[in-house]
């Protein structure tokens, strides 16, 4: 009563199991514990899923542990985001997927608090009627719930895929309808503490626009009152005299010597002007204007 031996392709595959859990455990070469994943996986060809007679039921074991210490390498590398892609392309569709790496990949996306990839892939896996003969699968199913469903907020779609499921009794429905209850409660109560908290500062910012609003408006005002006063002053101006006064202080500096005894005149004249001129603008409105 000898061990039926593995076929050689399964002893190849095998023995890369082998290296990959020493490479992740005790060397912790994570990258080559993959590699070694990877060439197990690939050994084991297309043809390695479950099926009858020992062999093939050994290589759909093998290849299921050779991914679950991939898995495991990927997330301690924090390539967590190639899980799911890295699992398919060996087992190319989500209902194909053993009950153990489906398990792991959800708790995987849950951690990491990236339900929603894994929530298509629960879903399919789900509904495969094959797969609801398998005894994991109402473990599965409270996980998918209490990882992917209910953290995203899909009530409804835990409430139908809990009703519509055969292998709960009336009264694990009713413990997963209440759970479900539950969640939705807290999720209620933290979208209105949230809402609550954004009000407070939905405020603040109105506060602060009405108050430089108010600034602004004050500061135009001032601004239009100061214009208005240059204007009423610059109306007083004896314009004629100060183009006067312009032109002789341009005669005197660039074409008249001011230390040149001829040249007093005109400076005389230039100050004249110039005390008019300064009279007319800063005297009070209801002075007489200054005559010539």
């Amino acid at each position: 009563s000898e061990p039926l031996a593995w076929p050689p392709v399964s002893a190849q595959a095998a023995s890369l199991l082998e290296e990959a859990a020493d490479l992740l455990v005790l060397h912790r070469d994570f990258a080559a514990a993959v590699e070694r994943c990877e060439a197990g996986c690939d050994s084991l060809g297309p043809g390695s899923g479950p099926g009858p007679g020992p062999g093939p039921e050994s290589s759909a074991e093998v290849k299921c542990s050779l991914c679950v210490v991939g898995i495991q390498a990927l997330a301690e590398m924090n390539r967590w985001r190639e899980v799911l892609s890295w699992v398919l392309q060996y087992y190319h569709v989500p209902e194909h997927l053993p009950p153990k790496v489906l398990e792991l990949c959800i708790l995987l996306y849950s951690k990491v608090r990236e339900p929603q990839v894994m929530l298509e892939v629960g879903s399919s896996w789900l509904r495969d009627q094959t797969n609801k003969s398998l005894p994991e699968y109402s473990s599965l199913l409270e996980l998918y719930l209490l990882h992917v469903l209910l953290p995203l907020g899909r009530f409804e779609g835990a409430e139908e895929l809990v009703r519509g499921c055969d292998v709960f009794d009336s009264e694990q429905q009713l413990a997963f309808l209440g759970t479900i209850c539950e969640s939705r409660c807290q999720w209620t109560q933290r979208e209105e503490m949230r809402l609550v908290a954004e009000e407070p500062q939905d405020a603040a910012t109105e506060t602060v626009l009405g108050v430089l609003s108010q600034k602004l408006l004050t500061l135009l005002t001032l601004l239009r009152r100061a214009l208005r006063s240059m204007s009423s002053h610059f109306y007083l101006l004896p314009y004629k005299k100060m183009l006067l006064a312009t032109f002789l202080l341009y005669l005197v500096v660039v074409r008249l010597d001011p230390a040149s005894p001829t040249s007093l005149p005109f400076i005389y004249k230039l100050v004249q002007l110039f005390r008019q001129a300064w009279a007319a603008v800063f005297s009070p409105i209801h002075r007489p204007p200054i005559q010539d």
